[in-house]
C-alpha cells in the first residue's frame, strides 16, 4: 500500500524510470479488450509523458484523497459506487503495452487511491489506438490527392437531442456502439468518396482504432484515415504528428476541412484559404456541404 505524497513520489520516479524509453503500445485484439474488465493494479503503469508523473506538476492528493475515499465507503464495491453516483466507479483506459503490462491513459489518480485503499483489480478498458505505422500504412495505401477532414466527436457524431442523427442501429449492434451518426453523414462520405476525395477523421478520445472503424462499416461508409488519441501529452508524440503532416501534404494537392459551421480549403502551392460559412439547419447541412465542396471543385477544374 502506498501511503503518504513522499512515498507516492519515490513510486512513480520507479515506475517512470522502468517504463520510459522501454515500454511501447502494442495491439490488445478485440477478444481481449472485450473479455478483460478488471485487472491488477500491479500490472498497470503510468504513462510517463503524462502530467501525473511530471515532478514539477505531480499527483493531486485532494483528488487521490476522494476517490480513496469513495473506495473504502464502498468497500471496493464497484457497484455500489455506481449506486452512489461516484466517478470513482469508472473503467481507467488502458492500452497494452511490451514488454509487459498496462499503460494507463486516463484515470492515474484512480489507481493510486485504489491501491492506497487496499484494492486489488480495478476496473479497466482496453482500447487500441491508432499507431504511428497505422497512419503510415493509411498513407501509403491510398492513391488519391483530394482529402478531406472532419472531427469525430463534433462534426460526425452527435448527442440526442442536440442533432438530428441518422436510424439507429439495430440489435446487437446498438448494444455495443453507442455513438449517434449525425444525420446525413453517409450521404456525405459517398459523395466524396465519389468524387475522388479521401476522408479523414480526427478524435482526442480514446477509441480503439478498429471500433470506429467497424462502426463506419455498419452506417457503409468508406474511410480513409481513422485518428484516435490525438491529445496524448506526449513531446515525442508531437515530433510523430509534424512528421506526419509533412507526409501528409506530400501526398495531397489540397484538404477540405468540414466543421459544423464553416467548410474550407487549402491548396498546395496556393496563398490564401477559402472559406464558406454553412448554416445550422442540420436537415440540409450534408446538403449544404455538398453543394460548397462541388463549387470548389468546379472552380478549381
Amino acid at each position: 500500500m502506498i501511503i503518504g505524497k513522499t512515498d507516492l513520489r519515490d513510486f512513480l520516479n520507479q515506475e517512470v524510470k522502468q517504463v520510459k524509453g522501454v515500454y511501447y503500445p502494442v495491439k490488445a485484439g478485440l477478444i481481449r479488450r472485450f473479455m478483460i474488465r478488471k485487472m491488477d493494479c500491479s500490472r498497470l503503469h503510468p504513462n510517463p509523458d503524462d502530467e501525473f508523473c511530471f515532478p514539477e506538476i505531480g499527483p493531486n492528493m485532494e483528488i487521490i484523497s476522494r476517490y480513496e475515499k469513495e473506495y473504502r465507503k464502498a468497500d471496493g464495491n464497484f457497484s455500489t459506487l455506481e449506486l452512489m453516483g461516484s466517478s470513482a466507479a469508472e473503467p481507467l483506459i488502458i492500452e497494452k503495452t511490451a514488454p509487459e503490462g498496462y499503460m494507463i491513459l486516463n484515470g492515474h489518480h484512480r489507481w493510486i487511491a485504489a491501491m492506497r485503499a487496499g484494492i486489488r483489480k480495478i476496473r479497466v478498458e482496453i482500447v487500441d489506438l491508432t499507431q504511428e505505422k497505422d497512419i503510415r500504412e493509411m498513407i501509403r495505401k491510398t492513391g488519391a490527392r483530394k482529402r478531406a477532414v472532419l472531427d469525430l466527436d463534433e462534426v460526425v457524431f452527435c448527442a440526442e437531442g442536440d442533432q438530428q442523427a441518422e436510424k439507429k442501429l439495430g440489435f446487437p449492434a446498438n448494444r455495443i456502439f453507442r455513438e449517434r451518426i449525425r444525420i446525413g453523414i453517409p450521404a456525405l462520405f459517398n459523395y466524396l468518396n465519389q468524387h475522388g476525395y479521401d476522408i479523414w477523421v480526427y478524435t482526442p478520445q480514446y477509441y480503439s482504432l478498429d471500433y470506429i472503424r467497424r462502426l463506419f462499416m455498419l452506417y457503409n461508409c468508406r474511410v480513409t484515415g481513422i485518428v484516435t488519441g490525438t491529445a496524448r501529452k506526449s513531446p515525442r508524440g508531437a515530433s510523430i504528428i509534424k512528421e506526419l503532416d509533412k507526409m501528409l501534404e506530400a501526398k495531397y494537392q489540397s484538404v477540405t476541412h468540414i466543421d459544423r459551421n464553416i467548410v474550407f480549403r487549402t491548396v498546395s502551392g496556393r496563398k490564401g484559404i477559402e472559406t464558406h460559412n454553412l448554416e445550422k439547419s442540420d436537415d440540409i447541412w450534408s446538403s449544404k456541404v455538398m453543394g460548397i465542396i462541388g463549387e470548389m471543385d468546379r472552380h478549381e477544374s
